[in-house]
């Protein structure tokens, strides 16, 4: 607790799932988290409401991040919000863990639904870093969420594995760029989540038991499980570490 007294995150994405959890436990953690979302506003302030009940803070921040100004959108709105409270516009930690998946293989694959794909998990982190550098303090933190799915092949979810692998790479190019400044980039990979993107996973027991079956625990993972290896990942303790994709599978196919 309080390990990030004095700190800014933004979250993208964070109106429910992992991101959810990912801005519950930052501001846990004394951080003030912009709960950014796209269109789902009423989850969105759900996660604002859930973290000031507890004595945290946080306001919600909207920005499609598949549309051409919605970056530079991002931003202003960021500005705006800590503006209203107070605050310097000024940025510590940036999660980029919005995402969706479109299935289908090589013979189900749309040109539409690639571009849709690599505008959110690879287009938009790209330039949510260099529209915000002017922003990002020193010391500061970048956590990517990418997928165990880079991995371990799954051919029913191939252009999102594609996209998700460019994260990666991005991830380990920008901590070379940004070492000089002290700022850490880093990923997280989980592996089966038990979120409303993956429920059709966990439906029944069965669909649970199978996923579960593929984890090392005999279990599928819970959002917490990823949000404690980013506050880690966005605390000072991870000072030394950067350039990683830590593997939050629960040691699924290994």
């Amino acid at each position: 607790m309080g390990t990030l007294n004095g700190r800014t995150a933004l979250v993208t994405g964070a109106g429910r799932g992992i991101g959810r959890a990912i801005a519950r436990r930052l501001a846990a953690d004394g951080a003030l988290v912009a709960v950014h979302y796209g269109s789902d506003e009423s989850s969105a302030r759900e996660t604002v409401a859930l973290i000031t009940d507890a004595g945290g803070r946080a306001f919600p921040l909207r920005g499609p991040l598949d549309e051409p100004d919605g970056i530079r959108t991002v931003y202003e709105r960021f500005d705006a919000g800590l503006r209203a409270l107070g605050e310097p516009t000024a940025l510590d930690i940036l999660v980029n863990n919005a995402g969706f998946n479109i299935g289908g293989g090589v013979r189900e694959v749309t040109p539409q639904d690639f571009d849709r794909l690599m505008a959110v998990h690879a287009r938009a982190p790209l330039f949510l870093v260099q529209e915000g550098l002017t922003l990002l303090r020193e010391g500061g933190r970048i956590v990517n969420i990418s997928s165990a799915a880079t991995r371990v092949a799954l051919p029913s979810a191939l252009a999102y594995s594609m996209a998700k692998a460019a994260l990666e790479a991005l991830t380990h190019t920008l901590a070379k760029e940004l070492g000089a400044r002290q700022i850490t980039v880093n990923c997280v990979a989980p592996g089966f989540v038990r979120t409303d993107m993956n429920r059709r996973r966990w439906a029944t027991p069965e669909a649970e038991a199978q996923h579960a079956a593929l984890s090392a625990f005999g279990r599928m993972g819970e959002p917490a499980d990823v949000a404690d290896i980013v506050a880690f990942l966005a605390s000072t303790d991870s000072r030394w570490v950067t350039g990683q994709c830590i593997d939050a599978s629960g040691g699924s196919a290994l």
